[in-house]
């Protein structure tokens, strides 16, 4: 099993003292599998993909990731899963604006020295980029944008790709379009794919879908 959660528990400070988010969740999802996980605002759907990729910490439980155990590494630990092991698209894309869309694809795998240029290039051909390689990411679309971000996760070869509302900014065609690219592209790495959205017609896409409700599974 790529990932498990065992009675994965968070909560944050409120005004009033701690607001639980999550109540103990248990997950498990295999290499090559796709899980969708939804649920209704503020159900912990993010909170949870957070914590799977080690930028934030549980109260209490246990969150293994191809064996190894998150909770107990420290800060430097979790920045080394996620350069070598854990993948994230995000929402807002986090392109690094200085870069070009050629050095943005190449920056996640050059980091987990995992730099092929040659799937960097095969990678921008797919999702459509080729002709955008030396641009910067403010001269790109929307939907363009996204598919850098895209194509910089996967060139690092991720065993696991969390996806947080990768296609939440993006127009309902444009979305489509991305979503199907990542899909595909991640089917083909044999990669786990774990992603956070509140649409059921995106979450029919994927393998499973599970349901957070009042910190839960429901």
């Amino acid at each position: 099993m790529l990932l498990r959660l065992r009675d994965i528990h968070k909560s944050f400070a409120g005004a009033e003292g701690p607001v639980p988010v999550l109540r103990g969740v248990d997950l498990d999802l295999a290499a090559g599998e796709s899980l969708a996980l939804t649920g209704e605002s503020g159900s912990g759907k993010s909170t949870l993909l957070h914590l799977v990729g080690g930028l934030d910490r549980h109260d209490r439980g246990r969150i293994e990731v191809a064996g190894t155990e998150v909770t107990a590494l420290d800060d430097s630990g979790r920045a080394a899963l996620r350069r070598g092991t854990v993948g994230v698209v995000f929402q807002q894309f986090n392109l690094i604006p200085s870069l070009t869309v050629g050095d943005n694809i190449a920056f996640q795998a050059r980091i987990a020295g995992r730099h092929e240029p040659a799937r960097a290039t095969a990678l921008a051909e797919r999702l459509g980029l080729a002709p955008h390689l030396a641009k910067y990411p403010e001269q790109l679309s929307g939907g363009q944008q996204q598919r850098c971000a895209i194509a910089r996760t996967l060139a690092a070869r991720p065993a696991l790709v969390l996806a947080d509302e990768p296609t939440g900014n993006l127009d309902e065609a444009t979305a489509e379009e991305v979503l199907g690219a990542m899909l595909e592209l991640v089917a083909e790495t044999g990669a786990a794919l774990l992603m956070v959205t509140h649409s059921q017609h995106h979450a029919a896409r994927m393998g499973r879908r599970l349901h957070l409700h009042a910190g839960r599974i429901a």
